[in-house]
């Protein structure tokens, strides 16, 4: 299942990148083809791959989208603040509304520098980025007893609990093929 997770980008570049240009986006083209890997506060990116009754969901998002801040938290108010995002994030039922799946998650894995976690495996150079941007990476695997009733990905309770999250660029592989879209707080669902 992983190794389906890491080609997804891959797939789905060409569907993204088609879908900027239908919606009459102002980009240059070399900026649409990078915006995937891109640390765009306000955007984050969720790649998601249903099979069977497995479900795997990476979401990376820039931290100042989810706790408002990217540096490192020294006050106790930051403290509280990363806390409580972690907090929200460990709880991937309830943000991606998957009750309907009869869904349980058998793994979440958080990485952040925020976290204190010493090791995190961005793609670009850290050091030229280093106290500048963080960015928060959320691994989830659920296991659901009814896939088959999973019909859509709803993404607004976590647009709800984390308003600095305007856009989310979804990649998803499922019974009835690959998809690129972009939801947002006013259209925060997307059918599997």
């Amino acid at each position: 299942m992983r190794h389906l997770l890491l080609a997804l980008p891959f797939a789905l570049l060409p569907l993204v990148a088609a879908q900027a240009h239908e919606h009459g986006h102002d980009h240059d083209h070399e900026h649409a083809h990078d915006s995937l890997g891109a640390h765009e506060h306000g955007v984050a990116s969720l790649n998601a791959a249903l099979d069977g009754n497995l479900l795997e969901l990476q979401l990376e998002s820039p931290a100042m989208n989810l706790v408002g801040f990217e540096h490192a938290a020294k006050s106790d108010a930051d403290k509280a603040k990363v806390a409580a995002a972690k907090g929200e994030l460990e709880q991937p039922i309830t943000l991606f509304a998957l009750g309907s799946g009869d869904c349980k998650a058998t793994e979440v894995e958080l990485k952040s520098p925020l976290f204190g976690d010493a090791d995190h495996d961005h793609d670009h150079d850290h050091h030229a980025h280093e106290g500048e941007h963080s960015d928060i990476h959320a691994h989830y695997r659920f296991e659901c007893a009814k896939a088959n009733e999973l019909k859509q990905l709803d993404l607004a309770e976590l647009f709800k609990r984390f308003p600095a999250t305007e856009k989310i660029q979804v990649q998803l592989i499922g019974p009835n093929g690959q998809q690129g879209v972009e939801l947002t707080p006013e259209q925060p669902r997307l059918s599997f």
